[in-house]
């Protein structure tokens, strides 16, 4: 189980991407267009701000190995619900 410090770090990352996500793609045009400016303003903005730096979880544990993103678990939650049949269609052979 992860921490609920680092759970909160995750969803502070992903509510400043979401909020600077539109500044920074203006920023981003107008520096591919040669704006000096535009490159110093885009240094300024915070750096959990960046889309990048977002990590997946598993949704069920908030193990941060391991992720399959299809599913949206970890590989041991998935391991575990596919034994205990909750996910259709698997087997322990088909794995």
């Amino acid at each position: 189980m992860a921490k609920e410090s680092m759970k909160a770090k995750e969803r502070k990352r992903e509510r400043l991407a979401a909020q600077y996500a539109e500044k920074r793609e203006t920023l981003r045009k107008a520096q591919s267009e040669g704006d000096w400016e535009a490159m110093f303003k885009l240094q300024k903005l915070p750096k959990n701000s960046m889309g990048v730096r977002k990590h997946n979880r598993c949704k069920l544990t908030g193990r941060p190995r391991g992720y399959m993103r299809q599913f949206g678990i970890s590989r041991v939650t998935f391991r575990e619900m596919a034994v205990s049949g909750k996910i259709p269609g698997i087997t322990k052979a088909s794995w």
